[in-house]
């Protein structure tokens, strides 16, 4: 996942936005405005959607390829460069190509580490020069995921996911399983039968992980609006502790090995019955620190 930089030029090519697990995510309570509160620890992994980044002499924001299901004026990275760029007071605007490999409805965060990458990308060719923490508020106002893809490295989070603490994590592999069905979040936040009041851990407690009460309190939700993903789990559950990332769809396992991982994959790939068939399933390895850290000054 390296990037090709040539500043002269105004262009970044290659640039990862790389894709996230809920190692676990409870749900602690939920403020008077609606929000939930959550706990989770935030896993970066080498799966990745890649965008490319061109100057324009004029303003405009141009996002030059179609993304199915995505209009561009909806799209986070349309928003992020429109948002950086007015913080900024930037005249120049930029050509966007995104190369989605991340499912959307899917609890990989690709949306949102889509709009971190653009923020990280476009700070570096527009010379703006802000520091983590100033990308990271401006992201937290576009959704709460992007600032843990900002802040460059695995954490422990709180709040409604953008109180960030630094956390060693397991080094491994996973295998992931895309059920082939997309939820919407809202779906599963809006449901009654949601866990709102799980007991607060502190990040002494990971230490435990993967022994212990570890969770994603949104699971049982989805598994109820959307049968697919209680099939993947039921699946995968054989070969390890097996949970669903964020409000779904996808659910994952770690491997002690790649070579763990390659088995699992081949299994599955012999073994797919009708329940399964939209299914797709790939391996990750897990990262120390987003690719792109590094060009943000702290």
């Amino acid at each position: 996942m390296n990037p090709t930089l040539d500043h002269l030029s105004g262009t970044f090519l290659h640039c990862p936005a790389p894709a996230k697990l809920n190692l676990f995510l409870h749900v602690t309570g939920q403020r008077a405005d609606g929000y939930h509160l959550l706990e989770s620890v935030f896993q970066l992994i080498d799966h990745a959607d890649m965008l490319h980044f061109r100057l324009r002499a004029d303003s405009a924001i141009v996002r030059t390829n179609v993304v199915a299901g995505v209009p561009a004026e909806s799209d986070l990275v349309v928003r992020a460069a429109r948002l950086l760029q007015s913080h900024i007071n930037e005249t120049r605007g930029v050509e966007i190509a995104l190369e989605k490999k991340l499912p959307m409805g899917a609890g990989l965060g690709g949306g949102s580490s889509d709009a971190a990458t653009t923020l990280i990308a476009l700070n570096s060719l527009w010379d703006a020069n802000l520091s983590r923490q100033q990308l990271m508020d401006l992201g937290l106002q576009l959704g709460a995921d992007i600032p843990f893809f900002l802040f460059g490295q695995n954490a422990f989070a709180q709040g409604i996911g953008e109180q960030l603490s630094a956390l060693a994590t397991p080094d491994c592999w996973y295998v992931v399983i895309e059920p082939g069905v997309a939820i919407p979040t809202q779906a599963i936040f809006s449901s009654k039968a949601l866990t709102r009041n799980s007991p607060s851990i502190k990040v002494s407690d990971f230490h435990r992980y993967p022994q212990g009460d570890f969770r994603n309190d949104l699971q049982s939700v989805a598994v109820q609006l959307f049968p697919e993903v209680l099939f993947a789990l039921e699946w995968l559950s054989h070969y390890g502790n097996t949970k669903m990332t964020g409000s779904g769809s996808c659910v994952f396992c770690a491997c002690e090995s790649e070579a763990a991982a390659e088995k699992i994959l081949s299994e599955f790939s012999g073994s797919v019955n009708n329940k399964l068939q939209k299914c797709k399933a790939w391996k990750a390895k897990s990262l120390k620190e987003h690719p792109l850290t590094h060009w943000i000054k702290s």
